[in-house]
């Protein structure tokens, strides 16, 4: 196939996979439905500028992501009755966009470096891995903030450590580099800026801290920092203007506590994301491993007279310091959520390809380490791919070894399965047979479609099939009752657990005058204008489950629904 259609099949492939059955499940609590939620109310009041939720100033998050979401939620008309696209639909598209938009980036920019052929394969790995995938299927922010800094470091790398045969990008990079990294703290916060500033930190620290490279790199460097600063003021300077100096202040305190401080439930050990991206970036995990090493740059210069020994050096170790800026610094913040570490996920990407790329080139030999890690991690996918079926499918023979009250109370939920679901987990165990049989035979690039795209196919199939299940158990009975609820004059709130869903579900209309910020105002209120309704999870303290002021209506699937005397 010419090289000019390849924009254009990996736009369809990307659309292809990233797409279909954006709806088939409904959001997660708590990210995906509180972001969406946050669009939501942006819709009904009109108001823009100030983050919401539950009609109160919400600081924790900038409102770029949201904006998306509005366009998205208006384009498709997502809560009207008529609509073919659920409010699901029109809360993940963007991401599912930001999705095809990452891996046209990720050829564009491998097939600058290399040729085609290298970034057909970059693209390719990152669509077949795991969470990756899985993450432009969502509705959460980070992949959306993932691309504008790794857009932000590539330009960063382009004017700082120049190809000497390319067209200097001069002030032109710099303006760009500043450009995205204001957009992603437009998406997430200044630690959008601290990513990319102690990346290039970092890069001058892992070259001896040369003060002739620091004085190069300042003037470019601070143009980019005051594009920054005015991107992100867009925003912040309208919010100041708008709501006052104490919001903007709220802002900044949750920044600073969530780098600081560990949330309940979300601390772990200091090795979590070194998992989560070993496990959760599989296949690619195994074939960056190689990559990770130190970098010997060309001494003669700074830059280099050919792109391709440019990429093999100097943009490798870019990729290098970026991949452990990440990882050591959520590492050190105690609150560990998955996505934190996510924009490590980019590195590990061109890393793995520059493996494959030399592997097809014949640079190196596949060696048993490479087997192992292929066989080991991919079987271990396999199984649990398998396995989460069989659990719903037979959970009644495995409660009675569960201590926990509410899960146990969450598998008691009519599921239905065929009985067909834990074939996906065999068909990847196939890809991964088909794979190593092609690379035996020495059909290097066919065994390498084998396991990309058999990843990807089992992805989807498995998003359309089993994640829709999987939800069916952890909340969907508390957001039927919701939606059973919507459109009528009543409270309605949860209790004991934090949850955005009663909002979004529900559909709570703007009120007049917010008299209650949460459920616990509402339950202890001396009297009420209109009836209200809670939720419990089975496991509560009993000075919620035994309030005077509550009536149990039904105990359902470890939720437990009451109504306000």
């Amino acid at each position: 196939m010419k090289e000019k259609y390849n924009y254009l099949l990996i736009a369809l492939l990307g659309g292809l996979f990233f797409v279909p059955f954006l709806g088939a499940s409904h959001l997660f609590d708590w990210d995906e439905i509180n972001f969406a939620e946050s669009a939501r109310e942006m819709i009904l009041t009109g108001n823009y500028s100030t983050v919401q939720i539950n009609y109160q100033p919400f600081w924790e998050k900038p409102p770029l992501f949201f904006w998306m979401q509005v366009l998205a939620m208006k384009a498709f008309n997502v809560f009207s009755d008529t609509s073919g696209f659920s409010p699901e639909f029109g809360a993940r598209f963007p991401n599912a966009m930001i999705g095809i938009a990452t891996l046209l980036v990720f050829y564009s920019i491998g097939k600058k470096l290399y040729n085609s052929k290298f970034g057909l394969l970059w693209a390719i790995a990152y669509l077949g891995s795991f969470t990756p995938h899985l993450y432009f299927k969502s509705g959460i922010i980070d992949p959306t903030f993932n691309l504008f800094i790794f857009l932000g470091v590539w330009f960063l790398a382009r004017i700082i450590t120049p190809i000497n045969n390319s067209p200097a990008m001069g002030l032109k990079g710099a303006i760009l580099s500043g450009l995205f990294i204001g957009l992603a703290i437009l998406t997430k916060g200044p630690v959008g800026g601290l990513l990319w500033g102690l990346t290039f930190l970092s890069f001058w620290g892992a070259g001896g801290f040369k003060i002739q490279f620091l004085l190069n790199s300042i003037k470019p460097v601070l143009v980019s920092i005051g594009v920054a600063f005015l991107v992100a003021c867009i925003w912040f300077g309208l919010s100041i203007y708008e709501n006052g100096i104490a919001l903007f202040q709220d802002f900044i305190a949750y920044q600073i506590r969530l780098l600081t401080t560990g949330d309940a439930g979300h601390e772990q050990p200091f090795y979590y994301h070194f998992l989560v991206v070993l496990l959760g970036c599989f296949p690619i995990s195994v074939f960056a491993i190689r990559n990770l090493g130190f970098v010997k740059v060309p001494k003669t210069n700074v830059s280099s007279s050919d792109a391709e020994v440019w990429a093999d050096t100097i943009f490798r170790k870019w990729m290098i310091v970026l991949f452990w800026v990440v990882m050591i610094l959520f590492t050190i913040v105690k609150t560990k959520i998955v996505h934190y570490s996510s924009m490590a996920w980019f590195p590990v990407s061109f890393l793995a390809a520059h493996t494959l790329y030399q592997w097809l080139a014949g640079k190196f030999k596949w060696n048993n380490w490479l087997s192992f890690g292929v066989i080991f991690i991919g079987g271990l996918m396999a199984i649990a791919l398998a396995l989460v079926p069989i659990v719903g499918m037979y959970s009644d023979h495995i409660t009675p070894f569960i201590k926990d009250s509410f899960v146990v109370g969450n598998l008691q939920a009519p599921v239905q399965w065929s009985g067909t679901e834990p074939f996906i987990g065999l068909i990847y165990f196939a890809a991964i047979f088909l794979f190593f049989h092609f690379r035996k035979k020495e059909k290097k690039s066919l065994a390498l479609y084998m396991l990309f795209f058999g990843t990807a196919i089992t992805l989807f199939v498995y998003s359309a099939i089993v994640v829709t299940k999987i939800e069916g158990y952890t909340q969907r009975t508390a957001i039927d009752f919701y939606e059973s609820h919507r459109g009528q004059d009543i409270y309605i709130e949860p209790l004991g657990f934090k949850s955005y869903a009663h909002l979004f579900y529900f559909r709570k209309p703007v009120p007049a005058k917010l008299k209650y910020r949460n459920g616990e105002e509402v339950l202890n209120a001396p009297k009420l204008d209109k009836p209200a309704y809670f939720v419990m999870k089975v496991d509560a303290g009993d000075d919620l489950k035994y309030h005077p002021n509550l009536v149990l209506i039904k105990e359902e699937n470890g939720f437990l629904f009451y109504r306000r005397k």
